[in-house]
């Protein structure tokens, strides 16, 4: 779906992106992950063409993103960034809408197919109860799940996701990564995230690219590629590997620093 190429991206003189190359597989779930700096949320602006590249190539469904025009390429991806915001006054069911935008015609109303799309929105996101209330007056949970029925609404087939779990509570950073699954396995749309979190870049990921410094690390199935020389070549950290057979997942304890 998503191939990069030999990408170069600079902020001025500074090389922020150095040479990588990976890509995305359709229907999967694809993390990136790596420390503060390395590169991962200026890979999002340039997969979403806010960010001019200075080499390389992106490509979609093997077409250059830059051939594509602006509309035609909203409607293929929505994007959902770390810290989204909105006017105080807007409702639940407003913000929702917006996903649509994209794919209305020169009248800019929603059509009965449009208000069709954003009840079913409402309705897997479980925020129904809550289509009338004002964004500000919501938990962080209850906003994220509205971010997301915004970005569904638009009916992407790829979903970027910068920090979905960032300043949420530990139930509602569950809730939220269960959901995104269940976007991903029920309605087929391929799914790229940050996290920082490496239990969750581990459980929830069919695929995670590790970067630092600017560059590709190591890409691949997380239990291949998230070890302890990763961990502390990259993280800089020694950690206790727990492998739960039960749920085939790993998890990751930290020790110590190898600072």
């Amino acid at each position: 779906m998503i191939e990069v190429n030999d990408l170069i991206i600079k902020y001025e003189d500074q090389l922020v992106i150095d040479n990588i190359s990976f890509s995305i597989q359709k229907n999967a779930i694809t993390t990136i992950i790596g420390p503060n700096g390395c590169g991962k949320s200026t890979i999002f602006k340039a997969i979403s063409k806010t960010k001019k590249i200075q080499a390389g190539t992106i490509s979609y469904n093997s077409i250059d993103i830059r051939k594509m025009k602006k509309k035609s390429y909203a409607k293929k991806i929505a994007i959902l960034p770390q810290s989204p915001s909105v006017p105080s006054d807007l409702t639940v069911r407003e913000l929702v809408e917006y996903g649509r935008y994209p794919h209305l015609g020169w009248t800019n109303k929603l059509r009965k197919k449009d208000i069709e799309i954003v009840d079913w929105a409402v309705e897997i996101t479980d925020i129904k109860r809550l289509e009338h209330r004002k964004i500000h007056t919501m938990s962080g949970g209850e906003r994220q799940r509205a971010w997301i029925a915004m970005a569904i609404t638009q009916q992407p087939e790829l979903l970027l996701l910068d920090e979905p779990t960032t300043y949420l509570d530990v139930c509602y950073q569950f809730e939220v990564l269960e959901l995104i699954k269940r976007i991903n396995k029920e309605m087929n749309i391929t799914v790229v995230m940050i996290l920082h979190d490496l239990n969750q870049a581990a459980r929830y990921s069919d695929r995670v690219i590790i970067m630092n410094s600017g560059k590709v690390y190591k890409s691949g199935v997380p239990r291949q590629i998230i070890n302890q020389k990763a961990l502390n070549e990259v993280f800089k950290l020694n950690v206790k590997i727990i492998n739960d057979k039960e749920d085939d997942s790993l998890y990751f304890v930290p020790l110590s620093s190898c600072t």
